[in-house]
């Protein structure tokens, strides 16, 4: 059997998490809380989830079906 090419992965866009105005610099995303400073939430459509340790919050309110 032939052996599977892997994917290539994609890069992270760390440039895009921070915002550097003059000499000081400030996170653009939100940390987890648990984590630490160390992992920033991803953020999806409906929540913000940390991939390090599984927490999650909700973004505002759902939508209720009728």
């Amino acid at each position: 059997m032939p052996k599977k090419k892997k994917k290539p992965k994609k890069p992270r866009k760390v440039h895009t998490y921070y915002k550097v105005s003059g000499e000081s610099v400030e996170r653009v995303k939100k940390t987890c809380p648990k984590c630490g400073i160390k992992s920033f939430l991803a953020e999806h459509k409906d929540r913000l989830t940390c991939g390090r340790c599984g927490y999650m919050e909700k973004k505002g309110k759902a939508k209720e079906k009728v």
